[in-house]
């Protein structure tokens, strides 16, 4: 059973001139226990829209969020704050997530204070300095300020105030993406660990596919508000089957200096999210798109073993229907 899925989410905003603004199209996901699951595609995909919908701090105009077996659209107000402690995010930009104002300490603790109330003020400071050594902090940083720490430390903060309630599901938003590449790892092997250690189950969203790569165990890839591929990381990022996921990844500089991978370029205009065309919303820019791919919406299908492709031309695996 998933920790978490998301059914048929549709999410449209309203933008500056009062025309609607489809953000998120028909997405379904699902996240299992002690599993990363990679969220990737441009700026502007509706990765970041996807996370706040799981993490229901937004609400889906249709589908839903399932978290442990219960639809969040059906809980009270009352039941979905208590949820909360068991499902958590950490954020993009570390020193911009924390108040300047408060310390390490008070950071950590506030979620206890909101969400624990039965333990005592010992025990809150007991399950900080636990929490603490479990990001790799010091002792003596639980009287710091944000600005006295690095962004990596920053970053552990954030991180530790997220599992501090002890979450069994974590959205990660970019989390190391303002962080430079010897701090970066550091991060990345902390989250790992956690996970080993506590099970968690993690969204990861970023741009950088090389740490999707190393992260996830699953990715999805999203274009316009939809899924257009997802599947395990070997068969996705190894083995890509949408024009789209080939463009992005062809994308991707090799670290081997000597190595020119060829570019799949996608020409024409990106649609606007106010106007989607009808059928699949890449045909404008595909480089092997034919008539028929313009006439209906191509639903997400299997094409093989742990691999789904929105594409018309991917035959569907034998036997398989629509997802």
């Amino acid at each position: 059973m998933p920790l978490i899925s998301l059914r048929h989410l549709t999410k449209t905003f309203v933008g500056r001139s009062g025309a609607p603004v489809h953000a998120v199209n028909d997405v379904s996901l699902d996240v299992g226990p002690a599993e990363t699951v990679g969220l990737i595609g441009e700026s502007g995909s509706g990765k970041s829209t996807v996370g706040r919908l799981a993490l229901g701090l937004i609400s889906p105009d249709s589908g839903d969020v399932i978290f442990e077996g219960v639809a969040l659209s059906r809980l009270r107000p009352r039941a979905m704050r208590a949820l909360r402690s068991r499902i958590q995010v950490v954020f993009q930009e570390p020193y911009e997530s924390l108040n300047p104002q408060m310390s390490v300490a008070q950071t950590v603790e506030e979620p206890l204070i909101i969400h624990e109330r039965a333990l005592t003020r010992v025990q809150r400071r007991r399950r900080v300095q636990q929490t603490l050594e479990e990001v790799g902090l010091a002792a003596d940083h639980a009287t710091r300020y944000p600005s006295a720490l690095s962004g990596g430390q920053q970053q552990r903060v954030g991180i530790a105030r997220a599992i501090v309630t002890r979450p069994r599901f974590v959205v990660l938003d970019e989390p190391t993406s303002s962080l430079d590449l010897s701090v970066r790892g550091q991060i990345l092997g902390l989250l790992v660990e956690l996970q080993r250690e506590l099970g968690l189950g993690y969204l990861f969203i970023s741009h950088d596919i090389s740490t999707v790569r190393h992260l996830s165990h699953r990715v999805a890839v999203m274009y316009r508000g939809q899924i257009i591929e997802a599947g395990s990381t070997e068969n996705v990022l190894a083995a890509p089957q949408h024009p789209y996921t080939q463009a992005l990844l062809s994308a991707v500089l090799s670290t081997d200096p000597d190595v020119d991978p060829p570019q799949i370029p996608l020409r024409g205009e990106i649609p606007s999210p106010t106007t989607l065309p009808p059928g699949c919303y890449l045909h404008g820019r595909c480089p092997i798109q034919i008539p028929e791919c313009a006439i209906a919406p191509v639903p997400l299908h299997s094409s093989g073993p742990d691999h789904s492709v929105a594409c018309i031309r991917v035959p569907a695996a034998a036997g398989d229907a629509p997802l």
